[in-house]
Order: structure tokens, then C-alpha cells, then sequence
């Protein structure tokens, strides 16, 4: 049973458990697109150790024919609590989304995520979106994931800044739970041990729920008003965001929610601002994480002195006369994966490493499993020698351009008109072999991608990449990008 439940949070709260043409769905999808600060936070049920399958699911399915349990809980509410411009009445919602269509959510979630006008507030939130991109690969496809949430700002950084906690020194390993931080900051007693699978939910699970979300906006306003008071932003603040943001100058108050906006925000943004991103250890379970280990090839080799010539010195794993496909595989690391969309550019299957900050093990495993070779910047891999001779190339050239001719020389690449603009840009993905209508894409695109009204009355021919589903048309940047490959490929129009 659940406890007596607390007085309601100040401003109503929308329990969103449509999809479609509900009007409460639509009302969160207008916050989510006009929101300058949005709080998050998540609730899932707890897997127990050794509970099967078909008992978490609640299902009644016997163990023995019950689907694999999956890796993570699956994410059953999210909160949210948005805030748009200066002066406008703050939303809270709770999305059930045990019965909203995930696909209805996922576009407008990502945009929100990534979008660098919108500072999202969280407590510890990278576990809630692990588990969060867990559930949405899970009911879309595992490329229906998050990867990224930025700008973000941790409530437990800001509540030991309020501390006057040093910042020149690292924050306790040991937390305080987001309960204490509200009992402290704000006098406010948070109680809400729930099962949050069972529905309908209680009055008092929704009111729980929400006040989670809600009251990180209150903690950030005592973040704000310490920053004023302290004198942290001169009288006039000038910024200049990224390029698709107009540069922007505003007065700075000290009252209340006048500060939420404009460039102040921005300052507090640019100053105190970090982002979370997933890596692909992520998207495992710790126990798995543990058991994992990289495997060296049967043919690694660990030298203490080796060869460091940065010369290539040949044959390719590619090349036929040593039983490969002929065809050029290429994995740049992350120093240069500006030349890995180059090189997609002009037909080259050319990955990027699995992981955001690849230890080198990972990089030369990943180059040997899928018969590549490795483009670097960095010398010290010279000095691995875990794999087979002659996977691993060192880039000499700074620019792009100049990085892609170096390359096409080096390893006698044959790249034709043809090829030029073959392969997905995003994802190295390959294209659909018979191009889609406007009518075709603008299917394709709901939900997913938005395609600019203006070529609506334009005669074009669309391509979907068949791994990632990103659509593609030869407009304006395509013709230029064809012409500027065929000049660096010395390709005769």
C-alpha cells in the first residue's frame, strides 16, 4: 500500500499514457520543443538476481518458454519538467511508458537530448539513460537508442557548489541520495518506495514521480541566485553560440526566474555545463563487463623491439593474392574521423572505432576482426605489433582533403564517378539499390527525419541508407560535394 500522499507539487501535473492524437502527448511534445531548462528523471522496476524471466515479466509464461530477459530494466516512467522563456508557468509531466507508443516519443526525445539551447537537468541521470536507451532500442531496434545528452547539469554538482564545496578538488565518491539533497536545500521530504510496473497508478505514485523532475528546477534556482549574488555574470553578458544561434545580449537580474533565459543562461551553460555520452561498455551489463575480456588473435605478436617505419610497406589484408575480397576497408581512429566521411564520400567502407576513447587493444582487435586497417595519427600504435604486419598505416597529411589524396595514393585506390556519394556519410551504411518518390520519403522520414518543405516542387530522387535509414537527395551540397571529390580524386567530369 502506498503512504499517505504529499500536498501536490504547485502546478499541475499531466499524466501523458497516449499516443497518436492525445492531447496530452501534443501538449508535451509543444513544451519539449519550446523548453530552455528541462528536468529528467526516470523510474523502472528493480530486477532482483535470479528472478526468471517469465516471474519479471508477470506474464505467467513458464521459464522454460519465456523470451531471454532483457539486458536492463525496462524504463516504465519519465518525468519531465520543462521551462520555457522568461516569465512562462513551468510543465510537469509523467509519460507511462508502459502505454505511450515509444515510436511517437523517440524523435522528439533525441532532438531534446542533443539540442544546445536546451539545458537538461538530471541526478546521476547517465544509469536512467542507459536504461532508457536500453527500452527504446529494445521496442524500435537497437539503432532506436540515446547516445548522448548535452548541455546536462548534475543536481549533486550543483548542491556541492551551493556547499561551497572546493572545486579544485574531486567531488565524494559517496553521493548524497537526491532525498537528502531536497531535505537539505529545500526542506523537502521525498518518500517514494513504489512498484513502478503495476498500473493504474496511484494519485500518490503520479504526485512521487513528478516531484522528482520538479523539484530540480527549484534547486536550479537557488544555483542561479548564488551565482548573481556572488557576482559571477558581469551587467551585460555577450554570447555567441554555435552556428545556428544568433549572438545574444541581455541584462542580468537577480530575481527569481528573469534569469532563466536569454544569454544568461547560456553563460551558466558555457561555464558550468558538461555532457553525458554512452560508449558501447556502456550498453552492458557490469557483470558482462567483467567477463569480457579482448581476445588477441592466434597470430599476435608482442614485441619489445619492433619496426616503427611509418612507410606502408604492403600487401593490404584486401588484396586477393592473400585471400582477400578486394575490396579497401579502412578504420579511422578518433583523431581522424573527419577523413572516415571523406572517405565514404567516395565509396570507401571506412569505420570508426566501436567505442568514443578506444584503449589501442580495442582499435587493432577491431581492425583485425573485420580485416581493416587502421588510419592513425598517433605513432605509438606503430609500436603495437598484437596483430598480423601491415594493418596499421600512419596519416602524414593535417587537411582532410590533403588526408584523402594521401590515401587513395598510398594504397592505389580506384575510385570512380560512380562510386562518388555511394555510401552513408553517417553511418557508412550502404544505400537502397533503387532511389524513393518524394512521396516514398516523406514516409520513410516520420518520425525520423524532417525534410525541407522547399523541395516539395523540385523533381528529386531520394536514397535511404539500408543500415541506418538516413535519407539523402541530390541537392545543392550534393552537386558541390561531387564536384570537390572529383577534383581531389583527379577524376575526369
Amino acid at each position: 500500500m502506498d503512504p499517505a500522499p504529499e500536498p501536490p507539487p504547485p502546478f499541475p501535473v499531466h499524466l501523458v499514457t497516449g499516443g497518436g492524437s492525445s492531447p496530452e502527448l501534443a501538449l508535451l511534445l509543444r513544451a519539449l520543443a519550446a523548453a530552455r531548462i528541462v528536468a529528467l528523471d526516470a523510474e523502472w522496476k528493480p530486477r532482483r538476481r535470479g528472478t526468471p524471466a517469465a516471474a519479471a515479466s508477470g506474464d505467467g509464461t513458464s521459464p522454460a518458454t519465456a523470451p531471454a530477459p532483457p539486458k536492463f530494466p525496462t524504463v516504465t516512467l519519465l518525468q519531465v519538467a520543462c521551462r520555457g522563456g522568461e516569465g512562462e508557468r513551468g510543465e510537469v509531466f509523467v509519460v507511462d511508458l508502459l502505454a505511450v507508443p515509444l515510436a511517437d516519443l523517440w524523435a522528439p526525445l533525441r532532438e531534446l537530448f542533443e539540442r544546445p539551447d536546451a539545458l537538461k537537468l538530471g541526478f546521476r541521470f547517465k544509469q536512467d539513460l542507459v536504461y532508457l536507451s536500453a527500452t527504446f532500442a529494445a521496442a524500435l531496434g537497437r539503432d532506436a537508442g540515446f547516445d548522448r545528452v548535452e548541455p546536462f547539469l548534475d543536481v549533486t554538482n550543483i548542491y556541492y557548489y551551493l556547499k561551497d564545496h572546493d572545486r579544485k578538488k574531486k567531488l565524494p565518491k559517496e553521493t548524497k541520495s537526491l532525498a537528502t539533497i531536497c531535505e537539505e536545500l529545500l526542506s523537502i521530504s521525498l518518500s517514494k518506495c513504489s512498484d513502478w510496473s503495476c498500473r493504474p497508478l496511484s494519485e500518490g505514485q503520479i504526485q512521487y514521480a513528478a516531484s522528482d523532475a520538479y523539484y530540480l528546477l527549484d534547486i536550479f534556482d537557488l544555483f542561479q541566485q548564488k551565482i548573481t549574488m556572488e557576482g559571477k555574470c558581469s551587467s551585460t553578458t555577450e554570447l555567441t553560440l554555435d552556428s545556428h544561434c544568433s549572438p545574444t545580449v541581455i541584462e542580468c537580474s537577480s530575481s527569481g526566474h528573469d534569469i532563466c533565459s536569454g544569454g544568461y543562461l547560456m553563460s551558466i551553460v558555457t561555464k558550468y555545463s558538461e555532457k553525458i555520452l554512452l560508449t558501447e561498455s556502456d550498453t552492458k551489463p557490469r557483470s558482462s563487463r567483467r567477463k569480457e575480456k579482448l581476445k588477441l588473435p592466434n597470430n599476435a605478436k608482442c614485441k619489445d623491439k619492433v619496426d616503427c617505419s611509418t612507410e606502408w610497406q604492403g600487401p593490404p589484408p584486401w588484396d586477393p593474392s592473400i585471400g582477400g575480397d578486394g575490396h579497401p576497408k579502412f578504420l579511422c581512429d578518433v583523431m581522424i574521423e573527419g577523413l572516415a566521411k571523406h572517405l565514404r564520400c567516395v565509396g570507401i567502407d571506412a569505420a570508426i572505432p566501436s567505442s568514443k576513447k578506444p584503449e589501442p587493444r580495442e582499435l587493432l582487435n577491431q581492425t583485425y576482426k573485420e580485416g581493416r586497417i587502421l588510419l592513425t595519427w598517433d605513432v605509438k600504435l606503430l609500436k603495437y605489433q598484437y596483430l598480423a604486419n601491415n594493418q596499421v598505416y600512419r596519416v602524414k597529411s593535417l587537411l582532410k582533403h590533403d588526408q584523402l589524396a594521401e590515401v587513395i595514393d598510398t594504397f592505389q585506390l580506384k575510385i570512380s564517378e560512380d562510386k562518388l556519394m555511394s555510401r552513408c556519410t553517417k553511418c557508412n551504411g550502404s544505400f537502397i539499390q533503387k532511389p524513393l518518390t518524394l512521396e516514398e520519403a516523406v514516409e520513410a522520414s516520420k518520425g525520423f527525419q524532417v525534410i525541407p518543405p522547399c523541395l516539395f516542387k523540385r523533381n528529386l530522387e531520394f536514397w535511404k541508407c539500408t543500415d541506418c535509414n538516413q535519407l539523402y537527395w541530390e541537392g545543392t551540397q550534393y552537386h558541390n560535394a561531387v564536384q570537390k571529390f572529383l577534383s581531389v580524386c583527379n577524376i575526369s567530369d
